[in-house]
């Protein structure tokens, strides 16, 4: 963008003060759609920052890696000035030092404007032909040093910095001030000070303002965020670098969704996950107690059956209104136990295990889309969530799951397999108990990560069934790392309390990584019931509870 050429500010003795010609740093926008600026420190961070935003500014803002409180001034002269806030490091890694000096050098600054006694002298060491030029103490000498019309002091705490340099505008910036202890040298730079050269006047260039920047709300960030708001690009403080799980990050989104980004940190993923999860935060469709990741941050009560049977479980002792009710009421009986949302849920076995080989020969009954559509409306509307439960046979799971596409791009519907009932092709249900390779989950797990990207949806569950191991025999190759589903292991065995616990105990041996964890209430099976209260005892506490 436009960068003026500079102009002497003084005046000439008899003749009329001319006003200064006010110089502007140059910014632009990256050519990338969505960049994650790469830091492991603080003044790398800046630095970084600032190469990725800045082409060459004529005042270069520093202030001590070590000093919150001088670059919480620092933040507020960089966004007025419209130019970059640089750290000098406190490590005595050269690496580091060489690093801010490379970016000062490729910024050609005519002055430095240093806030703090360690910032001043670290500066003064080097290229002695950039002047350094220490910030007063003082509003108004630094309103006089700048040219710049400074708002008063605004006092707040350090974990609220960068929320207050997102709302720092370049017209009457308020000087950030905190109550954190100072650093070394929060003055004008020594004692006794050399009369400083005058500093150029420097006024922003035309905003960034199509460019959003993420920024978490990590006190290292700080010097990172003020480059980025004083490039004139909208800046967001986000709690988490993930912004599916912000609720104040997904509503921003989704009012104003962005193109192009620069998040500040590594900690935001890759590009492409990030662009991913802006996409589903944009979308502003959120899961049944909000947010748009599962867990955690959620607890699931859920009736277990089929439509229209009560052979199969409870869900369908009842029609789907009545089930909706009471589904709500079993779910309002754990509230007071835990301290996040309790969501009601239906498990709807979707395809059902049968004795018979039936039509096509895989010994299951798959239900119409048109028979459990009314279900998930109905769950749906109540602000529930809803699983989707497969029983095979002798077909495999990807091709049963497939049938169920349209009900899965909803965002409150997942998807549960049953290896129990999945059979080879000499086998028979009740006869033999089923079993699954990881290879075929994972199969289903490609599937549906690639509808939810597909569908920018929220994170979808994904529910194993399990009650023996060798159902899923090499269940330590089961692929969980697929950031669009969360997996959980579900413990499905009946009996006492004390067979229960060992079937629960055996199936945590050598899980795969990243999973949560699933258990069962048997109504009529389980002798006795666990109550709410037993069952959010277990630890570790299962995250979603099905009744059958």
């Amino acid at each position: 963008m436009a960068a003026a050429l500079a102009a002497c500010s003084g005046e000439t003795k008899g003749q009329a003060t001319e006003p200064p010609v006010e110089i502007l740093a140059s910014v632009h926008i990256p050519a990338e759609q969505t960049v994650v600026v790469p830091s492991s420190t603080a003044p790398g961070l800046a630095v970084a920052t600032s190469a990725a935003l800045y082409d060459q500014s004529p005042v270069v803002v520093l202030a001590s890696d070590g000093d919150v409180a001088g670059q919480a001034r620092a933040a507020s002269v960089a966004v007025s000035l419209g130019v970059p806030l640089l750290l000098s490091p406190t490590s005595a890694d050269p690496a580091q030092g060489g690093m801010v000096r490379d970016e000062l050098a490729r910024l050609a600054p005519q002055a430095i404007l240093s806030f703090g006694d360690d910032a001043t002298r670290w500066a003064q060491q080097g290229d002695p032909g950039t002047p350094v030029i220490a910030a007063p103490t003082d509003l108004a000498e630094v309103e006089d040093a700048t040219g710049r019309d400074l708002g008063d002091d605004q006092t707040v705490s350090p974990d609220q910095l960068i929320d207050a340099v997102t709302s720092l505008n370049a017209d009457q910036t308020p000087v950030l001030t905190t109550d954190a202890a100072p650093g070394a040298g929060t003055g004008n730079g020594g004692d006794e000070p050399a009369s400083p050269p005058e500093l150029p006047r420097v006024a922003p260039d035309a905003p960034l303002s199509t460019l959003l920047v993420l920024v978490s709300r990590d006190p290292a960030s700080l010097a990172a965020a003020a480059t980025a708001r004083a490039s004139g690009a909208r800046l967001l403080a986000v709690a988490n670098p993930d912004p599916r799980t912000d609720a104040a990050a997904i509503a921003a989104l989704a009012a104003n969704p962005p193109e192009q980004v620069v998040a500040l940190g590594t900690a935001f993923g890759s590009p492409e996950t990030l662009r991913y999860r802006l996409d589903v935060a944009a979308s502003g469709a959120e899961l049944p107690g909000g947010g748009q990741i599962l867990y955690p941050g959620r607890q699931m009560v859920a009736l277990y059956g089929h439509p229209g049977t009560s052979a199969l479980g409870v869900l369908g002792e009842q029609g789907v209104e009545a089930a909706v009710a009471r589904a709500q009421e079993m779910a309002a009986d754990y509230q007071p136990l835990v301290d996040v949302p309790v969501i009601p849920a239906f498990e709807i076995i979707t395809t059902v295990a049968s004795n018979g080989a039936g039509p096509d020969g895989n010994y299951s009954y798959e239900a119409p889309v048109d028979l459990v559509r009314p279900w998930v409306d109905a769950a749906g509307k109540a602000g529930m969530y809803v699983m989707l439960d497969l029983q095979p046979g002798r077909t495999d799971f990807l091709t049963q799951a497939k049938r169920y596409e349209e009900l899965l791009a909803r965002p409150y519907v997942g998807l549960a397999l049953d290896p129990e009932w999945r059979l080879r092709p000499d086998q028979r249900h009740l006869v033999q108990i089923g079993s699954v390779t990881a290879a075929e989950i994972n199969s289903v797990v490609t599937w549906l990560a690639d509808v939810t990207r597909a569908h920018k949806l929220p994170q979808k569950l994904l529910m194993l069934h399990q009650f023996q191991l060798q159902m899923i025999s090499d269940r330590g190759q089961v692929d969980t790392s697929r950031d669009e589903l969360a997996v959980l292991i579900h413990a499905d065995g009946f009996g006492s309390p004390g067979a229960k616990f060992n079937t629960w105990n055996l199936m945590h041996t050598s899980p795969p990584p990243n999973v949560w964890w699933g258990w069962k209430n048997f109504i009529d099976e389980d002798t006795p019931t666990f109550t709410p209260a037993e069952t959010m005892a277990i630890e570790p506490r299962p995250l979603f509870v099905s009744y059958q």
